[in-house]
């Protein structure tokens, strides 16, 4: 798990150059969505969901560790986006939330989990029919193969696995609900 002292780097000018959130996920978000952003750090993706998908929808901000959830509180503070942003800390082993919701975000987040069978089976529980998680990897941490077998076990919980966009440095993939 990514320390809170370093969320900086979470945050960076650099990051936002290669991973561009409002490019990789503007095809995924329209207004009034409600999405589930798991593993939010400091809020890199949260707060251009959050402007995305309007007042009108919703982005739960979901993360362990509490100093994360408050670096993101402090941004969003005043900002407006604070009606639509709502801050949950998820367990140890659960996402922690019962609200259903038209996309999840799972960036660079499903290697930390130690079990992989639980989280997507909670996850495939949380999307309405039609639902999708968008699902990435880091490329220099996650090997192809892993990465495979977690998609595998995402499609044996109910997910269709479709090739995710190319992103630099990452193993993508979206899963849409089957139900």
């Amino acid at each position: 798990i990514c320390p809170v002292e370093k969320a900086g780097q979470l945050d960076s000018k650099f990051r936002k150059l290669i991973q561009n959130p409002e490019k990789i996920l503007n095809p995924h978000i329209k207004k009034g969505m409600t999405i589930i952003d798991f593993g939010c750090g400091p809020g890199f993706f949260s707060i251009p969901m959050a402007k995305m998908t309007g007042s009108s929808g919703r982005v739960i901000s979901i993360d362990f560790q509490e100093g994360m959830l408050l670096k993101l509180k402090k941004k969003i503070i005043g900002s407006g986006l604070e009606n639509i942003i709502r801050l949950e800390q998820c367990g140890k082993n659960n996402i922690g939330v019962d609200e259903k919701v038209d996309l999840f975000l799972a960036f660079y987040v499903v290697h930390e989990i130690l079990d992989h069978d639980n989280f997507f089976s909670e996850a495939v529980s949380l999307l309405k029919p039609g639902g999708k998680i968008f699902f990435a990897e880091p490329a220099f941490h996650v090997s192809k193969k892993t990465f495979e077998i977690s998609v595998k076990k995402a499609e044996r919980k109910g997910f269709k696995a479709i090739k995710g966009p190319n992103l630099f440095f990452s193993r993508t993939a979206i899963l849409e609900n089957t139900d």
